[in-house]
């Protein structure tokens, strides 16, 4: 069974920005593209709120009113859809569980249809088990040109960033674009050194060249899966966050990898995945990992 491209809508103009971009993607990795529009109904004791049966119908109406553009700008496109009334974030994880991927708008907003009000949308990309790609409003397909590269960081060992590094490079196969593989370092402390770090360093000739060769040893295995996909190493001192968002600006996409993390006041998905989300103007995936 070939997994879907999958949109969430809500009527707004992030999620339409959400929607135009999950299109283009499945049409350039020939997949169908499921629309899914999440919706809650919401229940007061004003007269003035309706009912059941026309919340309903609004959220179809706006669907439909929102697939209708898609099928006209793109007549050959597959595409389903479900309007589906539950929790949002059960329901939209479960559309991404069964999908190549989600996508979502950055931000929601009304009273009735914005899912992605207060902290929704971070609880989604927690929840998703498959890659989760934001898009902002004003997104436009002139961003997805030649010299735009799909950024991607790497960190840790070659498997801590395996996913991620997959996504870029299939995404930029299907783009005939550039993959900007980023690794940031920054000093250990004194007491971090240990006899055997210690030999490693010096094997390898010092702390940058010893980033550069364990980017590369990442990197590798994905070179040779997808031998036509050029590649820019980027290796840079400083936090992760900051030296990605210093490329972003000629980024079409950015992939981040995410461990999610629960503590006692919710799931966080990391300091560096948050970061980017909340500052790149581009879209960004968000890859969960082991």
């Amino acid at each position: 069974m070939t997994r879907p491209i999958t949109a969430g809508v809500d009527g707004s103009e992030e999620s339409l920005a959400a929607l135009a971009w999950a299109a283009r993607e499945a049409v350039r990795r020939g997949r169908p593209l499921r629309v899914v529009h999440a919706w809650e109904f919401q229940s007061a004791a004003s007269a003035e709120v309706a009912g059941r049966e026309a919340q309903e119908g609004w959220a179809r109406d706006a669907t439909a009113e929102a697939v209708r553009h898609v099928t006209q700008r793109h007549p050959h496109l597959d595409v389903t859809t479900d309007v589906l009334e539950g929790d949002t974030v059960a329901t939209l994880a479960g559309a991404a569980a069964g999908a190549e991927l989600l996508v979502l708008g950055s931000r929601g907003h009304g009273p009735i249809m914005g899912f992605l009000l207060g902290s929704i949308g971070q609880q989604v990309i927690v929840a998703a088990e498959r890659p989760v790609v934001l898009v902002r409003a004003g997104d436009r397909p002139s961003a997805e040109v030649a010299g735009h590269e799909i950024v991607v960081g790497q960190q840790g060992g070659p498997q801590d960033s395996a996913a991620a590094l997959e996504f870029a490079f299939g995404t930029a196969a299907a783009r005939g674009a550039t993959v900007r593989a980023v690794r940031a370092w920054t000093l250990p402390p004194v007491f971090a050194y240990s006899p055997a770090s210690l030999k490693l360093l010096d094997e390898a000739g010092g702390l940058e060249p010893y980033e550069k060769k364990a980017l590369a040893e990442a990197l590798r295995p994905w070179r040779e899966r997808f031998p036509d996909v050029h590649v820019v190493e980027h290796v840079e001192m400083g936090s992760a966050g900051q030296v990605l968002l210093s490329v972003a600006g000629t980024a079409q996409l950015m992939v981040v990898g995410r461990r999610a993390h629960r503590t006692a006041v919710g799931a966080r998905i990391g300091s560096v995945a948050h970061g980017v989300l909340h500052h790149a103007g581009c879209p960004v995936a968000v890859v969960p990992h082991a």
